[in-house]
């Protein structure tokens, strides 16, 4: 097994890199052969985790891979060294910091490169018992008029964080980062956004890519079962045609979501506390209600199918905000919810007033994404409208989730640098402070 502690790597061409790692990956832990493209992906991941001394210029902690005849910047955060099929061969040498290639907020989706001090604090045992969790509490879920009841026929509010693009944060989707959300932020549920066109999306990835988001979204709804939290599967449209007037078009890689969606409706058919999103923000000016009615009309059935009265979650066009031409024309099934996403320096009373009308007039409507900053998820937090729209969700027993768990430096993510759980005040944002307060005001996990 070959050490590159303290070796200094700028560039490193696939075959090179191949030649280098024959030895090392010719078979993972188990004695499996490893396919080209696995191994690519596990010397990527060894070779970022062993190197500790970088030259100065422009290269800044990042490595470079030459593959099909591109320059791509591939990065690994500190979970992946979990996952890793082989152990450093030396122990003196010290984990590196890491950076993550990550996107913008709401509506921006360009992979960024930033570097973060990345540290775990000493893990904790639950707080909560098994039989005080919240699905042990309130059970399967239904949709009642505009309200989301639990078990027992009372409303119930579900609460808490989005990941950000699992491709960029994996290390979020753990179950330490989940225990702390529920034990320490007084949370019930998690969504876990899987995009699907921006770098390494679900609709352009791999076959080897795609099995391990898919295996992402699985662990992340295993340790939400374990912990006893709600979760969402979200289906994370955004920029499926970039630029474009039909440029959210839930119909791009339609095919790919039925899959996706019969595939873990009939593995979690019986978990009771698994909800999915279809869509999460259609838009562009070619993108109306009727464009997405017909997507919702083809992917529904198929989780029907499978698991007959799932809460699903569809979005509306306009990045989710005009849930007003779905009141106008719902969908013809039960135990449907539509999401409302805002950004409370952007949107305002405009928004505020169509969530209360549509609410107040029978609509179901779920506020699957949002934050306090601007619609860029960059800028000022505008904590003034954000209590407005605390305020309005907490009256109608809107359910909420906010985004994001992430560590890049813009306001809508939640985290200064890459911890992943037990977080202190320090390593936290203002967006993070301001929101986990919120999270803990709630009296009905």
């Amino acid at each position: 097994m070959f050490n590159l502690k303290k070796t200094a790597v700028s560039a490193v061409s696939l075959m090179t890199a191949m030649t280098l790692g024959t030895g090392l990956l010719t078979a993972n832990a188990a004695g499996a052969p490893l396919s080209s493209e696995a191994a690519v992906y596990e010397l990527k991941s060894y070779l970022t985790a062993q190197i500790t001394e970088f030259p100065a210029g422009e290269y800044d902690r990042s490595v470079y891979y030459e593959q099909e005849g591109n320059d791509q910047l591939d990065v690994v955060d500190l979970t992946l060294l979990k996952r890793l099929m082989f152990e450093p061969e030396s122990s003196e040498t010290s984990e590196p910091e890491t950076s993550e290639s990550v996107t913008s907020g709401s509506e921006t989706s360009e992979p960024e490169t930033s570097e973060s001090e990345t540290s775990e604090s000493e893990t904790s045992e639950p707080k909560i018992p098994d039989s005080e969790t919240p699905f042990a509490k309130h059970g399967k879920l239904s949709v009642n008029g505009p309200d989301l009841v639990d078990k027992n026929g009372e409303k119930y509010q579900l609460y808490g964080m989005s990941t950000h693009g699992i491709a960029w944060y994996p290390g979020y989707v753990s179950q330490d980062t989940f225990r702390t959300l529920r034990d320490d932020w007084n949370t019930n549920c998690v969504r876990i956004a899987m995009y699907t066109s921006e770098t390494n999306g679900y609709g352009i990835a791999t076959e080897y890519k795609r099995e391990e988001l898919k295996n992402l979204v699985k662990n992340g709804v295993d340790y939400a079962t374990q912990l006893g939290m709600y979760v969402i599967i979200d289906w994370h449209i955004l920029n499926e045609n970039m630029g474009q007037s039909n440029n959210g078009d839930p119909h791009k890689y339609k095919a790919e979501s039925i899959a996706f969606f019969d595939e873990l409706s009939e593995l979690y058919k019986d978990r009771d506390n698994v909800l999915y999103e279809i869509c999460n923000e259609p838009n562009g000016s070619a993108i109306n209600w009727d464009t997405v009615k017909s997507y919702a009309n083809e992917v529904i059935p198929v989780i029907r199918e499978n698991d007959s009265d799932a809460i699903v979650l569809v979005g509306s066009p306009t990045w989710s905000q005009d849930i007003d031409k779905a009141q106008q024309s719902p969908l013809q099934f039960d135990n449907i919810m539509y999401t409302l996403h805002f950004y409370a320096g952007t949107h305002g009373d405009y928004l505020r007033n169509r969530l209360e009308s549509c609410v107040s007039s029978g609509l179901p409507v779920f506020v699957s994404e949002f934050a306090i900053c601007d619609s860029s998820g960059n800028g000022v937090n505008d904590t003034a409208s954000g209590q407005q729209w605390m305020d309005l969700m907490n009256k109608y027993n809107v359910s909420y989730m906010a985004w994001n768990l992430g560590n890049k430096n813009e306001s809508s993510c939640a985290f200064k640098s890459a911890v992943y759980s037990d977080w202190s005040d320090d390593v936290m944002s203002e967006w993070g402070l301001w929101i986990r307060e919120q999270f803990r005001s709630e009296q009905n996990q």
